[in-house]
């Protein structure tokens, strides 16, 4: 930074540089502001980069904490950015390029110095650095100054909200959301979740609340848009006749397109443009994201979770309701588009997951669409390469599945989705299925992976939540599918015959001892739980649509035997009930038909079977239904999930680890 650098290892020697940090007051009207920020730098895009980057400022951000309470040349330099803000519509009308170039500079070392100051001091000490002015003759520290932070929010949000985006505006735009990300990164550094402060403040209650909606809404339409970084050639054209253009940047023409590409492909540090993050759209999703999980105020809720909360379709003509100050429109298809393309990353999926919990809209106009495969199936996909995917996105994508099933008619749609060629279901070859079942073999892997693996509780109640609510719509079952639906009964009943050993085995050598029971009782009840369920899965299916699942009934006879010890099993004889009338039904139909039947044979007699099985020999049970509720003070969950997104996703962004204390690094 400072005039025509271009290597972090320059940083420690500028000239520029070193005055702005020095001793010396540099008043605002001093040509030095502009050459100070007309240089060209390759904005990191990687934590590598970022790293070097942040190790260079950190000597330059120490000596200004210590001089600027004498200089006030931070502050200088923030009045220098919003000055040049107020000119950034008319120059990106004109297309003024100098203009937007030296405005992006400015704010970039700003948001660098702040990065420091907010690792080295509290939001009251960093306000003091806001307020420092420079100590001019006859300068009297009692004048009323205007708050220079809070300025400072206002405009990032306005130039979010009101500046286009062009090639020539993408690297300001892309470095107001980092900069009002950094600002928000005081939460990083603290265990327990920040409920107030001044930033907070300034955002949720201050001159910004007017500005929610609009932000919210671009937002999200800048990860709609997944805009790559601009081309180099769009970004510095000299004119053929010279001018006022060419002749004052002449000299930074080469390296000027590298502060707009932010990096770009042809830098080393650059992002890859086919499979990397889209710095913009990335970004703006984090910020997204943060903003929507701030906790509520005492006496006001957050404004950016009410505007996720009641958002609307640009195609909803109906009138806007008085009591949803947030609200505005959007285009719907195109959010759902963007939403089925993005779901590789984390962030997208909990994106997916707050709009699909909280926005009743969007969740009513998801659930109509007649392409839900182009949703469900990345979702699939996440829970299918479990064994690559951290713990929480994993819930988020189980979580996003048991929302959908909450749907009946979801339930029954995806049965009729025909799908070929899974290419990415790579245990055995699938060329023709139906959505719904090869949704059922995804979860029945996940809980088989949590069994062997993880043993997590939550994630079995979770798929088992999900399977249980389609369970009633289940039709025309893949011969697959119904497979292992009974394999994952034979797996369980296997564990469990095996934990009831090792229980029976440890009561015994501990006669007369009164303590709690060891953990195999524990494992024995968990696993009761989960057997239980299958059974009211299985039995669910049998009493509402056996006759649409021919296969399933195949392979609960195939596997009769499996059932067996569990009739008389207090915990499950009411449910075994009815798998005994089928079994017992359809048994006698075999034999009637004969001996050495072939498959085709045994199919057939079961079809008939199926429709002359009389429904009133089958007991009622309760309907199969499970609502996902989010658990009290969610906060707890979420804060620290989406600022570990942005600890390893934020393009450009680096914060040392040993500072962080929201979450354990191993699970970042």
């Amino acid at each position: 930074m400072g005039a025509n650098t271009s290597q972090v290892r320059d940083l420690s020697d500028n000239a520029s540089l070193k005055a702005l940090v020095g001793t010396e007051s540099i008043s605002e009207n001093n040509p030095f502001w502009n050459q100070l920020i007309s240089f060209t730098f390759i904005s990191p895009t990687n934590s590598g980069d970022s790293k070097l980057l942040e190790e260079a400022v950190v000597p330059l951000a120490k000596s200004l904490i210590e001089n600027n309470p004498r200089t006030g040349n931070f502050g200088a330099l923030v009045r220098i950015f919003l000055g040049r803000t107020k000119e950034l519509k008319i120059s990106t009308e004109c297309k003024d390029q100098l203009f937007i170039w030296q405005a992006h500079n400015a704010l970039f070392m700003i948001r660098c110095l702040l990065k420091v100051f907010i690792r080295q001091m509290s939001e009251d000490e960093l306000h003091q650095q806001f307020s420092y002015q420079e100590r001019a003759p006859g300068y009297c520290a009692e004048t009323e100054s205007e708050d220079l932070l809070e300025e400072l929010l206002l405009n990032l949000v306005h130039l979010i909200v009101e500046v286009p985006l062009l090639d020539i505006t993408y690297s300001i735009l892309f470095e107001a959301v980092t900069t009002l990300l950094v600002f928000f990164s005081y939460q990083l550094l603290h265990k327990d979740i920040l409920r107030d402060g001044l930033v907070y403040q300034h955002i949720m209650k201050g001159r910004c609340l007017c500005l929610t909606s609009r932000l919210v809404k671009t937002l999200l339409y800048n990860f709609i848009r997944q805009e790559k970084c601009p081309p180099a050639t769009h970004i510095f054209e000299p004119k053929a006749e010279g001018g006022l253009l060419y002749g004052l940047a002449s000299g930074v023409a080469s390296g000027l397109w590298s502060v707009f590409t932010l990096g770009g492909a042809g830098s080393k540090g650059g992002v890859d443009q086919e499979n990397g993050p889209l710095p913009l759209s990335n970004q703006s999703l984090l910020l997204l994201l943060v903003l929507s999980n701030l906790t509520d105020g005492p006496d006001w809720p957050n404004p950016y979770r009410q505007a996720i909360t009641c958002f609307r379709n640009t195609q909803d003509t109906s009138s806007l309701p008085v009591d949803q100050p947030h609200s505005f429109q959007i285009n719907f298809n195109s959010l759902y588009t963007a939403l089925c393309e993005q779901q590789r990353s984390d962030q997208a999926t909990l994106l997916l997951y707050t709009l699909l919990h909280q926005n009743a809209n969007l969740r009513t106009y998801i659930l109509s669409r007649t392409d839900m495969d182009n949703l469900v199936l990345p979702i699939l996909e996440i829970l299918y390469h479990v064994e690559e995917r951290n713990s929480h996105h994993v819930y988020m994508a189980l979580i996003i599945l048991l929302i959908l099933t909450e749907d009946d008619a979801f339930n029954r749609s995806i049965h009729e989705v025909v799908l070929k060629n899974i290419s990415w279901y790579t245990e055995r070859s699938l060329t023709e299925i139906s959505l719904g079942s090869l949704l059922i073999l995804v979860v029945i892997r996940t809980i088989q992976f949590n069994m062997t693996r993880t043993r997590d509780k939550y994630l079995h109640t979770n798929c088992l939540a999900a399977l249980a609510n389609m369970s009633a719509q289940f039709r025309c079952l893949h011969q697959y599918a119904a497979q292992r639906i009974i394999s994952l009964f034979a797996l369980l009943s296997k564990k469990h015959n095996k934990v009831l050993e090792q229980a029976t085995q440890s009561l015994q050598g501990r006669q007369g001892d009164n303590t709690a029971l060891p953990d195999y009782a524990q494992d024995l009840n968990v696993i009761e739980e989960v057997i239980r369920m299958m059974l009211e899965i299985i039995n669910s299916c049998l009493c509402n649509s056996l006759h649409h699942n021919p296969n399933l009934v195949y392979a609960l006879l195939y596997k009769r035997e499996l059932f067996e010890q569990f009739r008389m099993h207090p915990s499950f004889q009411d449910i075994m009930q009815n798998l005994d009338t089928v079994i017992g039904f359809f048994s006698q139909r075999l034999e009637q038909a004969g001996s050495d039947l072939s498959v085709e044979r045994v199919q057939e007699v079961i079809m008939k079977g199926a429709q002359a099985l009389p429904k009133d020999r089958l007991k009622k049970f309760p309907e199969l239904k499970f609502k996902y509720v989010e658990e009290d003070q969610p906060e707890d969950f979420f804060i620290p999930y989406v600022w570990s997104l942005v600890f390893n996703s934020g393009v450009g962004l680096y914060w040392n680890p040993h500072g962080i204390e929201l979450f354990s690094m191993d699970s970042g």
